[in-house]
C-alpha cells in the first residue's frame, strides 16, 4: 500500500506504472464527482435528462478547448509531414481528423442511447462491453496487419473476461421487453453509429501509438488538442443544424431534438451551475484519451483500464448519492457482485502491468521521471 501511495504522488516518466496509476486515479475520482452531480442535479435541483446534458456538454467542451488553446496543445508536434490541397500539416492530421469526427459522433449517440426505446441498463452494458471487445478485436487486427508488435498477455485475456462478466452480471435483472429495440430501425442506426464510430476511433488511436519510430515524437497531448478541436467543431455545426430545423411547435416533446432546443430557447434556472458541472466532465475526457493511448500497452490493457475505472467509478458515485442526497438507494447487490469481479479483473491487470513494465524497461521505451525543479 505505501509503494502504491508513493506512486500516486511522485513525479513519473511517460509510459510508466506510476503514471498509469495516477492518470486512472485521477479519471476515477473526476467521474465520480460526474455521475455525482448528474444524480444531484436530477434530484435535488430537478434538472435533469437532455436539459442537463445540453449545458453540461457545454461546460465540457469549454474546459477541454480553452485548455489546448491557452496551453498550445493544438501546435502539434510531428516529425512526419504532407501536403494537402498545397497545406503543408503534418501527416497524423489525415486520421487524428476523422478520429475527432467519430468523436463528435460518439457524444450524442451516447445520450440518444439513454432517450430511445432502449432501458438504461442494456445501453449501459452495450457501451461498457463494446468497448472492451472492440479494444480486443482491434489488437488481433493490429497484429495481424504487422502494425502491433507486441502481444497480448494471458493474463490480460482473462482479465477481459472478468471485465465482461461484470458488464454481463447486469443481464439478470434485464427483462425480454428490454431488447424491443433491436426492431426499432432508429435506435438500431444510432447503436451502429456508436459502435461504428468508438471502433474507428479505438483503431486510430492504437494505429498513431503502434506507427511510432522510436525516435518519433510521441505528442498524445497534440492528439488530444485536434481531436478535441475537431470533434467541437462538428458538434457545433450539427448542433446549429438541429436546433434551426426544429420546429417547437409541431416536434414531438419526446423527440431529441425537441428537448434539445427547447432546452436553449427556455434557459432553465440553474444553467450557469449545469455549465460548471461539466468541467469536471471535461477534464476527465483528458485522462480518459490518455488512457486509451498510454504508452507501451495494448488496446485490450488500456481499454480495461478505461472501462473498469469508469464502472468502479459508477458504483462509488451511487454510493455517494445514497450518503448525500436523502431518499436515494444504496448499490444493490448486483452492483457488489460486478465490483468483485472487477477487481479480479484488476488483480490479472495487475500482473500483467508488471510484466509489460519489465518489457518496456528491458527494451528501453520508458522515460525517466522529469527531475526535480
Amino acid at each position: 500500500m505505501g509503494k502504491l501511495l508513493k506512486g500516486l504522488f511522485s513525479r513519473s516518466g511517460e509510459g510508466t506504472t506510476e503514471r498509469l496509476l495516477q492518470y486512472s486515479t485521477l479519471y476515477f475520482m473526476l467521474y465520480v464527482v460526474t455521475g455525482y452531480l448528474a444524480k444531484y442535479f436530477e434530484k435535488v435541483l430537478g434538472m435533469g435528462g437532455n436539459t442537463y446534458t445540453v449545458y453540461n456538454t457545454i461546460g465540457g467542451l469549454f474546459i477541454c478547448n480553452a485548455v489546448v488553446l491557452v496551453w498550445g496543445w493544438y501546435k502539434f508536434k510531428s516529425s512526419d509531414y504532407t501536403k494537402l490541397l498545397g497545406v503543408r500539416m503534418p501527416r497524423e492530421f489525415l486520421y487524428i481528423i476523422p478520429s475527432g469526427i467519430c468523436t463528435a459522433v460518439i457524444i450524442p449517440t451516447t445520450t440518444l442511447m439513454y432517450v430511445l426505446p432502449i432501458s438504461v441498463m442494456v445501453a449501459m452494458i452495450i457501451m461498457r462491453a463494446s468497448v472492451i471487445i472492440i479494444s480486443r478485436i482491434i489488437d488481433t487486427i493490429q497484429i495481424a496487419q504487422g502494425i502491433l508488435h507486441k502481444k497480448v498477455y494471458w493474463e490480460e485475456n482473462v482479465a477481459v473476461v472478468f471485465a465482461l462478466a461484470a458488464v454481463f452480471i447486469k443481464f439478470y435483472f434485464v427483462h425480454a421487453s428490454d431488447f424491443d429495440f433491436l426492431h426499432n430501425v432508429a435506435a438500431m442506426t444510432i447503436l451502429g453509429s456508436y459502435l461504428g464510430a468508438y471502433t474507428i476511433r479505438i483503431y486510430i488511436f492504437n494505429y498513431y501509438k503502434n506507427t511510432r519510430k522510436k525516435d518519433a515524437i510521441y505528442d498524445t497531448n497534440g492528439y488530444f488538442a485536434v481531436e478535441q478541436i475537431t470533434s467541437s467543431l462538428a458538434i457545433i455545426i450539427a448542433g446549429a443544424i438541429l436546433f434551426f430545423s426544429v420546429n417547437l411547435s409541431t416536434a414531438a416533446p419526446s423527440s431529441f431534438g425537441f428537448q434539445f432546443k427547447d432546452s436553449l430557447v427556455h434557459i432553465p434556472a440553474h444553467w450557469g451551475a449545469a455549465i460548471m458541472s461539466g468541467l469536471p466532465f471535461g477534464i476527465s475526457a483528458f485522462f480518459s484519451v490518455f488512457l486509451f493511448m498510454f504508452k507501451g500497452r495494448t488496446a485490450t490493457f488500456a481499454g480495461l483500464v478505461n472501462r473498469l475505472t469508469s464502472l468502479m467509478a459508477g458504483t462509488a458515485s451511487t454510493l455517494f448519492v445514497w450518503w448525500l442526497i436523502a431518499g436515494q438507494k444504496p448499490p444493490k447487490g448486483d452492483d457488489w457482485l460486478a465490483l468483485a469481479a472487477i477487481l479480479i479483473a484488476i488483480f490479472f491487470m495487475g500482473k500483467g502491468e508488471r510484466k509489460r513494465a519489465a518489457e518496456l524497461a528491458l527494451n528501453r521505451e520508458l522515460e525517466a521521471a522529469p527531475a526535480k525543479a
